[in-house]
């Protein structure tokens, strides 16, 4: 009866490190549906055999289980208060960045945290009572048939979990597109297992290389062979610059981008709209991707980072576009060159020359980031050093409003507040927008003068995290996913306001006022358009039905560029 009660142990201990894990978050015994509840635990009871079959120790097999559960459960409830979506398999290849932004964020544990974690100690501590173990070669040797079954067993369930109609029949939540309430209704451990089926992109139906080619050519427009007069391009994606009027009533103490506001109203030689992005609160990697490759988060999985996953040899994209038009291209980010990896992306993606912030001069520093002043001025450094027979494309993707925003700073005044929100978060990130308001004044008061034709394109890459939009808490979800994006000339061009786009879009929208050739899948793309005016990982809107067709095509043409576009 002793063995039989240490087994029951053994058994019963996975399902209280289940629920514990849950509760990190929420209120598992309400929120995760019975059946997902039933796999999450199976889940565990599988690792916790297979770990006692490899080290042969039930107690240490179940602490193992415990420190790898308190881990996955903490990362997955900050991961959830940064970036308001859950911890996905992808996250795993974001450490190194992770990691070289983390001291800027709040990591204060609640009350609830605090608790889940002492249970969890007090559960490892009290295993010291208890063990369950088999000793000797031979039965460690002999042991290693049953767990290598366990195993097989444990990669057969989880292939079941990513299976559409094991999924329908047992009320498993199936949408990446909702990633935070598929968590909550499926648990941790079930949503994780199912989201390793997409970290490949799936093939699109119908897929085939060559006519995907075929049908890219069609879009094709006659060689420039002439060199013409085209403008600089520069391009400065601003870290969390963001309007959040879009969520309600601000009501600051005065306005946070006056100069934003002003240009909004109508200006010579400027358009202006909202940009629909397809993250929010982080993942800033995500949104250069989709301006520089036409490409759409909305058809890879949710939570991917193809900087990380995709980008491993030479990929098309606006820079490789514009060096064949002559242009020298330049990339442009005041922090550390291997954030996102970027330092192997930007010269595989066409960019000629890399800077990062060892590369800048003259910096200061705006809390810990470069101030979006500083790196204006490096902007305009490399716009001067350019060669004088080629037009520059820069792009540069700022750092100064980098959340979070909880820390003070002696090089920070907080000019602006919000008095009605008691948020000081809040109050944060709008003085921080201000100073970037400030800064692109001035650069646009030097671009006025500057002696070539040049545009300027200016846009957020996401909203702040849920500290600062907290205030709003009766918005519609999807505002979460607007920021306000400007494109200004020293030179004629047509003016337009309330012109609003996704950011796959952008870059097409920019060359065609630049009066710069676009390529075929910007023209294609710009045909797309007609029918989804939209199309991001958190909106699509339609004209009309839309096009089925096309986004098919879409789908294809994307994976093709991704993938195989060398092979033609």
């Amino acid at each position: 009866m002793k063995r039989v009660g240490k087994m029951l142990i053994f058994m019963i201990e996975p399902i209280v490190l289940f629920y514990l894990m849950e509760c990190y978050e929420h209120n598992q015994f309400t929120e995760v549906r019975a059946e997902a509840q039933v796999f999450n635990i199976l889940l565990f009871e599988l690792i916790a055999w297979i770990l006692f079959g490899l080290i042969g120790s039930a107690r240490w097999a179940l602490r193992m289980e415990a420190a790898a559960a308190i881990a996955f459960g903490l990362t997955n409830h900050y991961v959830m208060q940064f970036r308001s979506m859950p911890f996905v398999p992808w996250d795993l290849l974001s450490v190194k960045t992770a990691a070289s932004v983390a001291g800027n964020y709040d990591f204060t544990p609640s009350a609830r945290v605090v608790i889940v974690t002492i249970l969890y100690l007090v559960n490892i501590i009290g295993l010291r009572f208890y063990d369950f173990s088999f000793k000797g070669k031979k039965r460690r040797v002999a042991a290693l048939v049953p767990t290598t079954v366990i195993i097989m067993i444990l990669i057969g369930f989880v292939g079941k979990l990513q299976d559409e109609s094991f999924q329908t029949k047992h009320y498993l939540y199936p949408f990446l597109f909702t990633p935070a309430y598929m968590t909550k209704v499926n648990g941790m451990a079930v949503t994780f297992a199912m989201n390793l089926a997409y970290i490949q992109v799936e093939l699109p139906q119908g897929y085939d290389v060559r006519e995907a080619a075929a049908l890219l050519a069609e879009y094709e427009q006659p060689d420039v062979t002439e060199p013409l007069n085209y403008p600089n391009v520069i391009v400065i994606m601003d870290e969390a610059f963001s309007d959040l009027a879009v969520l309600g009533d601000v009501n600051s103490n005065e306005d946070y981008m006056p100069f934003m506001h002003q240009i909004q109203q109508g200006e010579k030689n400027t358009v202006t709209g909202n940009l629909h992005v397809s993250v929010c609160g982080g993942n800033t990697a995500n949104t250069e991707y989709e301006f520089l490759t036409g490409n759409t988060m909305a058809f890879l999985p949710v939570g991917s980072i193809p900087y990380q996953q995709y980008i491993r040899e030479e990929t098309p994209s606006l820079a490789s576009h514009l060096s064949e038009l002559g242009y020298v291209t330049y990339a442009m980010h005041p922090y550390q060159a291997g954030g996102w990896q970027r330092d192997t992306v930007y010269p595989l993606m066409g960019f000629d020359e890399c800077f990062f912030i060892n590369e800048f001069k003259n910096i200061s520093y705006v809390r810990k980031y470069v101030s979006d002043y500083s790196d204006f001025e490096n902007v305009i450094r490399v716009l001067e050093d350019k060669p004088e027979d080629k037009p520059a494309f820069i792009f540069n993707v700022t750092m100064q409003n980098h959340g979070g925003y909880t820390e003070s700073f002696e090089n920070f005044t907080e000019d602006i507040t919000v008095p009605t929100a008691n948020n000081k978060t809040l109050d944060r990130y709008l003085s921080l927008v201000r100073l970037t308001d400030e800064a692109l004044q001035d650069l646009v008061e030097y671009l006025k003068g500057y002696d070539e034709p040049t545009i300027l394109l200016f846009f957020g890459d996401h909203q702040p995290n849920n500290a600062v939009a907290k205030s709003f808490p009766d918005n519609d979800d999807t505002k979460r996913y607007e920021v306000p994006y400007l494109i200004w000339a020293n030179f004629d061009i047509k003016e337009a306001t309330n012109t609003d786009c996704s950011v796959n879009y952008l870059s097409s929208h920019l060359m065609e006022i630049a009066g710069v050739p676009t390529y075929d899948y910007q023209n294609f793309l710009m045909e797309l358009e007609q029918y989804y005016p939209i199309l991001s990982a958190a909106r699509w809107e339609l004209n009309g039905d839309g096009n089925d067709d096309m986004i098919m095509e879409y789908k294809r043409l994307q994976y093709y560029r991704m993938f195989d576009w060398k092979e033609n």
